[in-house]
């Protein structure tokens, strides 16, 4: 799946979260973060840290390949 902004890469932390049984409190404290931090990243604030983003993304079993290793690009 590609993640096309912001918005879609929150909602799939929220799925992840949520199906894992977390609450956005739980998951703050997982990453070392603010709750407001989860709340804005799966709202798709733009605005969100990188860094945090992708702990937040690993935390909830969402691994990033990178695109440029793969195979189907032209």
């Amino acid at each position: 799946m590609m993640i096309g902004d912001a918005r879609e890469f929150g909602e799939m932390i929220a799925r992840a979260r949520k199906a894992l049984g977390i609450t956005q409190r739980d998951l703050a404290l997982a990453i070392n973060s603010g709750e407001r931090f989860i709340v804005d990243l799966e709202a798709g604030k733009p605005t969100a840290q990188l860094g945090k983003a992708l702990a937040a993304a690993k935390a909830v079993g969402i691994r990033l390949d990178d695109v440029g290793n793969r195979r189907d690009r032209p």
